[in-house]
């Protein structure tokens, strides 16, 4: 077996351009973190067990964890195990009888049963090291791309932020007679 790093689920996102949901994985001990672009129903499915939301009937994947119970089997971790053509390869680990199992999974079907489980999720190194994203490293690679340094971000307090819309309002031309003028033609 390669070698495996525990991460989290950090977030779920929704893309903007294409309404598509991505689970942001983060690594346990690092601030690595790996996007996956996931199905709209399986992000529900997980966002609604990480709230820990009731339903009046099971989901897909609330069943899928009652039938390993039923079975016997019981779910020791979920694993992303390969990065082929742009497609992730997941796995779920279960232990029955003393038999270790493997079942193929897509990612989120895998970490949808995770969160309801309790389990660890794994990630290969490999997979990590090509896909994984590390912020500071990401914008220093931008840094050295472009030639020149970016400017540091001054923080702003909420003031000077909303120091703009100030100016906006200032610069407009409301004329008090013409408010005057308007509720006269609305009690007309």
């Amino acid at each position: 077996m390669s070698e495996m790093v525990e991460v989290v689920i950090d977030s779920i996102r929704v893309s903007l351009m294409s309404q598509q949901r991505i689970v942001i994985l983060r690594e346990k001990d690092d601030e690595r973190y790996l996007p996956i672009w996931i199905g709209i129903y399986e992000a529900e499915s997980i966002t609604i067990a990480l709230q820990e939301v009731e339903v009046a009937r099971p989901l897909t994947h609330d069943l899928m964890y009652k039938i390993f119970n039923q079975l016997d089997a019981h779910i020791l971790r979920v694993e992303v195990i390969a990065l082929r053509d742009d497609t992730f390869f997941g796995n779920i680990v279960a232990e029955r009888d003393g038999q270790t199992l493997n079942i193929d999974a897509r990612p989120s079907d895998a970490l949808a049963i995770a969160v309801r489980a309790h389990v660890p999720i794994l990630v290969d190194r490999g997979v990590m090291d090509a896909a994984g994203i590390t912020p500071e490293e990401d914008l220093q690679e931008e840094i050295d791309q472009s030639g020149a340094p970016a400017a540091p971000a001054e923080p702003e307090d909420g003031e000077d932020r909303l120091s703009v819309f100030q100016d906006f309002l200032e610069g407009l031309d409301i004329d008090e007679s013409s408010e005057d003028d308007e509720s006269d033609d609305k009690a007309k």
